[in-house]
C-alpha cells in the first residue's frame, strides 16, 4: 500500500471494505463501500460532509432519514447503466437497508464547511446523461451521476467511467489540483475500481484475475511516479498530480467510480491536459467511438452525447 493505492480490503473491514472519510486519505473527499446484510439497517456515516448513496450492485434499497424514506431500485451490477442515487446533506442521522443479501453500496462524501440548506432527494437514472468520450482505443463511457448538470450540491462531484477491454481512459493524462479561474479546478479524487473478464465462457472464474493499470505522476515540488496494477475493490487516492491513462488490458473491462471534492470557490470540473499529450484529442476528430459502447441499456428518456 502507498498513500495513493489501497488494495481491496486494506482500507476497511469485511462488511465495510472501504472506509475513508474526508480527512483520512484525502482532505476534502471521502469514500465508503458497504456490503449489506438482508434486512439489517446500516448507519450511513455522517458528519460535516454531504453524501451521495450509489448502489453498485443489487437492490432495492431503503435510505431512511429523519423525515422519511427514499426508495432506490439499484441495479444488477455496474455494467448495466446508471443507477438511481440518494443525496444526503450534512449532519443527518440516516440508515440504509436492503432485503437482498450481498447488495454493495458506495457512499461518496465531500467535506462541507458552510452548507446551503438542501433537501434529501432521489435522482432518477434517466436524469443522468451518458457521455461517450474519446474515439477508437481511447473510447470510454462516462455516467455523470453527481456532476453539476445532474446534482445540486455544495462541493461533491461524482461520475462513473467504463472502459472496454483493450482501451485507455483518463487520457490524455490530466490534472485538477490548482484553482485557475476558468481553466482548472482544485479537486482531489478517488478511483474505486471494478474489473471483469469480457463476457464469454468461464467469465465468472476469470473475473477473479481481472486486472488493469493506472498511472499517477507528480508536479514540481510534489513528486510521485507510479504505475499501479489495480483489481476489483482497489481504491486509488489522487491528492494532486497528473493522472492517467487508466488502462484496460485486452480481455478485461474496467469500471471506476470517481469521487471528487476540493477547496475551490466554484463547484466545477475543469481539467488541464498534460501539455506533451494534449495534441492527442485532435486525432479523434472524425473518428468513431468504440462500437461496444455504451454498456447497458439506454432508456428512451435518457440522453447520450459524444465529446472529445
Amino acid at each position: 500500500m502507498t498513500r495513493f493505492h489501497y488494495p481491496a480490503g486494506v482500507a476497511g473491514t469485511p462488511r465495510w471494505p472501504v472506509a475513508l472519510p474526508p480527512g483520512t486519505a484525502l482532505t476534502h473527499a471521502g469514500l465508503y463501500v458497504v456490503d449489506l446484510d438482508a434486512n439489517l439497517p446500516s448507519p450511513i456515516p455522517t458528519g460535516r460532509w454531504e453524501s451521495l448513496v450509489i448502489p453498485l450492485n443489487g437492490g432495492p434499497l431503503i435510505v431512511s432519514h429523519p423525515t422519511g424514506d427514499l426508495h432506490l431500485t439499484g441495479r444488477p451490477d455496474v455494467w448495466g447503466g446508471p443507477t438511481d442515487t440518494a443525496y444526503l446533506p450534512p449532519g443527518l442521522v440516516c440508515t440504509i437497508t436492503s432485503p437482498q443479501p450481498g447488495t454493495r453500496v458506495a457512499i461518496a462524501c465531500a467535506r462541507v464547511e458552510v452548507a446551503t440548506p438542501r433537501p434529501v432527494h432521489r435522482i432518477d437514472p434517466t436524469a443522468v446523461a451518458i457521455e461517450l468520450r474519446g474515439a477508437g482505443a481511447a473510447s470510454r463511457q462516462v455516467n455523470g451521476l453527481g456532476m453539476p448538470d445532474v446534482l445540486d450540491a455544495e462541493a461533491l462531484l461524482v461520475c462513473e467511467v467504463l472502459t472496454p477491454s483493450g482501451n485507455w481512459s483518463s487520457y490524455p493524462p490530466h490534472k485538477h489540483d490548482e484553482h485557475l479561474s476558468g481553466r482548472e479546478s482544485a479537486l482531489e479524487e478517488f478511483y474505486y475500481l471494478v474489473l471483469r473478464a469480457q463476457p464469454g465462457p468461464r467469465q465468472g472464474e476469470r473475473d477473479h484475475d481481472a486486472v488493469g493499470y493506472l498511472r499517477v505522476a507528480g508536479n514540481p515540488g510534489r513528486p510521485v511516479d507510479l504505475v499501479l496494477e489495480v483489481r476489483t475493490g482497489d481504491v486509488v487516492a489522487v491528492p494532486f498530480g497528473w493522472h492517467g491513462p487508466a488502462m484496460a488490458p485486452p480481455g478485461y473491462d474496467m469500471y471506476y467510480l470517481n469521487v471528487m471534492a476540493g477547496p475551490g470557490p466554484e463547484r466545477q470540473w475543469l481539467i488541464r491536459d498534460e501539455p506533451s499529450h494534449e495534441w492527442v484529442r485532435g486525432s479523434w476528430i472524425g473518428a468513431h467511438p468504440d462500437p461496444r459502447l455504451p454498456f447497458g441499456s439506454v432508456p428512451a428518456a435518457q440522453s447520450t452525447r459524444r465529446t472529445r
